[in-house]
């Protein structure tokens, strides 16, 4: 069953750590935010692949929206 991932604040996406199809751990960092010059690490809740990936480097996502799925 996929996990998704979302997000817990308003931020930017400084960074994208993965890519579609990449296999991650529970743990791995998917993404960094920044909010409010704060970088955030975004991690794994599970082991497996990415299989969505939902933000890009420059996105400003809100509270609760996608960033990716891992199945």
């Amino acid at each position: 069953m996929p996990v998704e991932i979302r997000a817990e604040m308003v931020a930017n996406v400084w960074k994208v750590m993965v890519a579609e199809g990449d296999s991650v751990t529970d743990g791995d960092t998917l993404v960094i935010l920044e909010s409010m010059k704060m970088e955030i690490p975004v991690l794994s809740e599970s082991t497996g692949t990415v299989t969505l990936l939902a933000v890009s480097e420059g996105d400003v996502i809100q509270e609760g929206d996608l960033i990716a799925t891992v199945s």
